[in-house]
């Protein structure tokens, strides 16, 4: 969540242009999730392949809304734990039993904004702000010695008793952090520290220096910041040289289309987009410089590789040497995608999402006048030499309300073989299903919405009494902000860290664009923890729901004749039905008929992958 910087910071009367704003697209009001009843425990509900499992209120250490002190962040994943973050600590919820999660821990730790991340017996948490003290108190930093920015370690071999370790300081503070392990010393991994702030002085942080010289290693900005840990001894993380990534980038070209309008009289980005048929507005021109910081960056360690999300620019790293990271490729655009956000590879590293939080996460960037083109994800594709292209844009396509602070946030990858599957949170505007196979034409496949916490303008609330009693929701005021933070696949359910009201857990269901098969075999890959913003390779095992998957995505696609996958389907049941050899020979008898099959087929590649499963499933004894 972008915070600190408003949209405003890209629009000033003095340097606004005027551009012909294009083939804009717009979401539609035609939709089950449009003018969803409001309310905080009682809004209305939309779903389209999935369903709500359970919903855990917050617990009451954190149940406020108090500015944005009180509000649920990121999420990490250990063993049957859900690590819920907040601004003011961390909820350790029991998820073993998804219909009934068990809030087994609350630590109370004012740590703005608090994005956590685990590996073993310890949890990391990213602290930013003025706010933040190093004993983790309440009540703010009267004294600069008692600020703390950077990351907190705790131990969680008994997740239901965390025990705070250390803190460890960075100059810029962490807004995001990501792990990225050493490839040669198991006991080693590294925090990629993403610092929003300026540097801060020298007089409370050594060796701390703002400066505007990307190339000055003594400046402490223009670079991600990189701490060891050795995980057998955390007291003695450390701060190394940072990643100094930035050097050499050229400004951000101009803006030329899809360019953020300026609200007649106020300032840009928070306001709604001109509605279709309007006649244009003033834009403005982006910063004429390079990011010097990233907002998240998302490690694919199996690859040795990184994609940053910095503001305007989109920077492949190579991270085979994580204390030695260089910069690959940057990309940019003339079009006004310049609030990068979060980056996920697809499985096979071939296909980058960057996410652009247009308006800071606190604004309602998904009305129905809000153009699709900003305030969504971008598809990006990778060549043999690792050089980056824009291809598609997607963005939620149901028209959210004025009341609902909605953009695109974060989320990870469902493990459905043969798809490139990206489950996200879009704060209220809720969760939902993107699939970005054909990079060009991301698409949406599910989704689960609420209505607005608030009430539109004009509804009755609860007002301040004159004297006596106040309202029981009386802390309670307009514009709340909400929705979900992040949304990830774990383990076969999708958990989504609701900002305002808690936790939500979901369940995928058969639909015309997700099959039983395709739900079944996500199912297959489990992991023992995870981390968002390190992205493991997702695997299967050989079993008949993946072959089945495939051959459920050509019918879908009729990327195959249909006798040949009926003929196919029959041929998987009366394989499945038998044993041993005879199974096996079944199987490769059929795998070679299936590599006879993609000869002119719609789509061979499908076929081709089908079969090797198919020879995989038969290898099996």
């Amino acid at each position: 969540m972008h915070l600190l910087r408003r949209l405003s910071l890209l629009t000033s009367a003095c340097c606004a242009l005027a551009f012909s704003l294009g083939a804009q697209t717009y979401p539609s009001s035609n939709d089950p999730r449009t003018n969803l009843k409001p309310g905080r425990f009682d809004a209305g509900e939309a779903a389209m392949g999935m369903k709500l499992v359970s919903f855990s209120k917050k617990p009451a250490q954190f149940d406020t809304v108090r500015g944005l002190t009180f509000i649920n962040s990121d999420i990490a994943f250990a063993t049957h734990y859900a690590y819920q973050a907040n601004f003011a600590g961390l909820t350790v919820w029991d998820i073993a039993d998804p219909v009934k999660p068990v809030a087994v821990a609350v630590v109370e730790c004012i740590t703005s904004q608090g994005d956590p991340s685990v590996w073993g017996n310890l949890l990391f948490m990213s602290a930013e702000g003025a706010g933040n003290r190093k004993d983790c108190g309440k009540g703010g930093v009267q004294d600069p010695k008692d600020h703390m920015a950077g990351i907190r370690i705790f131990d969680i071999s008994n997740p239901r008793a965390p025990k705070f370790l250390r803190n460890v300081e960075t100059c810029k503070g962490s807004h995001t952090h990501t792990i990225v392990p050493s490839r040669t010393d198991a006991k080693v991994i590294y925090i990629y520290v993403s610092g929003q702030q300026a540097a801060r002085p020298e007089t409370e942080l050594a060796g701390c220096r703002n400066g505007t010289d990307p190339a000055d290693p003594t400046n402490s900005l223009y670079q991600l910041d990189i701490i060891k840990v050795n995980v057998d001894r955390p007291m003695d993380a450390m701060v190394i040289p940072g990643a100094r990534i930035f050097t050499g980038l050229e400004p951000t070209p101009e803006c030329i289309r899809f360019c953020a309008p300026t609200p007649p009289g106020g300032r840009g980005g928070r306001g709604a987009a001109a509605a279709p048929g309007a006649a244009p507005g003033a834009v403005a021109a982006p910063a004429r410089t390079g990011p010097r910081n990233c907002h998240d960056v998302t490690a694919y360690p199996e690859l040795n590789l990184l994609s940053a999300s910095c503001s305007t620019h989109a920077i492949l790293v190579d991270i085979s040497n994580p204390e030695k990271p260089f910069r690959i490729d940057a990309a940019t655009d003339t079009n006004n995608f310049q609030g990068r956000h979060t980056a996920a590879f697809s499985n096979d590293g071939k296909k980058i999402i960057q996410t652009d939080e247009w308006g800071g996460g606190t604004g309602p960037m998904c009305q129905a006048g809000s153009m699709n083109e900003l305030g969504g994800n971008t598809v990006l594709t990778l060549d043999d030499k690792k050089k980056q292209s824009q291809r598609g844009y997607f963005k939620l396509p149901a028209a959210q309300s004025a009341e609902e602070n909605c953009v695109s946030h974060n989320g990870g990858l469902i493990p459905v073989p043969g798809r490139d599957l990206y489950v996200q949170g879009w704060y209220q505007g809720g969760v939902n299903v993107m699939d970005f196979t054909d990079a060009d034409k991301p698409f949406e496949i599910a989704y689960f919405d609420r209505g607005s916490i608030d009430p539109p303008a004009g509804a009755d609330v609860p007002m301040r009494a004159s004297g006596g009693a106040q309202p029981a929701d009386f802390t309670r005021s307009r514009n709340v902000i909400g929705g979900s933070w992040g949304a990830y696949y774990w383990n076969g359910h999708i958990y989504s860290s609701e900002l305002d009201r808690g936790l939500d857990i979901l369940e995928l269901t058969p639909s015309a664009n997700l099959s039983a098969n395709e739900i079944a075999a996500a199912k297959l890959v489990t992991y023992t923890q995870f981390n968002p913003q390190s992205q493991p390779r997702m695997t299967w095992p050989a079993a008949f729901v993946v072959v089945r998957s495939y051959l459920d995505q050509l019918v879908r696609g009729n990327g195959l004749a249909a006798e040949r996958t009926s003929a196919i389907s029959v041929a998987l049941d009366a394989a499945e039905q038998r044993t041993g050899a005879a199974r096996s020979s079944a199987l490769t008898a059929l795998a070679a008929q299936v590599d006879r099959d993609a000869n002119g087929a719609r789509d061979a590649a499908r076929v081709r992958a089908m079969a090797g499963e198919i020879r995989r499933l038969a290898a099996v004894r």
